[in-house]
């Protein structure tokens, strides 16, 4: 069985980050990282964990603390050709066992991103609000939010 592990980012893993984020790019439902300032900013403010399979990064995964008891559950990127196989769903569970101390944690998705809508569900969440042209792209998004 292939083992997935997370390993911190840094500013120094900067292209690492850019790189993976590019794999996204191409998709009106996932906000990447538009340039290198954009980058730094997310190494800078969040949290950042590369996501690794078999020692190879296939992904990444953020969060930031918002304030005490309630953090933001930012990017989660999976190559795509490693889509399908369970990634996602084990970065989720970690960066919950990260913030295991957070009285809410909330995220913005596409409403088309139906996988990871039910993910999310799954794991307690619920859906809040829906927000217009939430990142400028033109594009909605739904507010999810799990409370405890």
């Amino acid at each position: 069985m292939p083992e997935i592990t997370f390993q911190k980012a840094t500013i120094e893993d900067i292209d690492a980050f850019i790189a993976i984020e590019q794999k996204s790019a191409h998709s009106y439902m996932y906000s990447n990282c538009a340039d290198r300032e954009d980058a730094e900013d997310e190494l800078k403010n969040c949290e950042v964990y590369f996501i690794k399979k078999d020692g190879v990064i296939v992904g990444s995964t953020e969060y930031q603390i918002k304030e005490p008891g309630h953090a933001y559950m930012s990017g989660l990127v999976i190559d795509p050709a490693f889509q399908g196989q369970g990634i996602a769903r084990k970065a989720i569970e970690f960066k919950l066992e990260q913030l295991k101390d957070m009285k809410r944690i909330d995220l913005v998705t596409h409403p088309h991103n139906s996988k990871v809508i039910c993910m999310y569900l799954s794991y307690g969440f619920i859906i809040e609000a829906w927000k217009d042209n939430y990142y400028g792209d033109g594009q909605p998004r739904l507010v999810l939010a799990l409370n405890r």
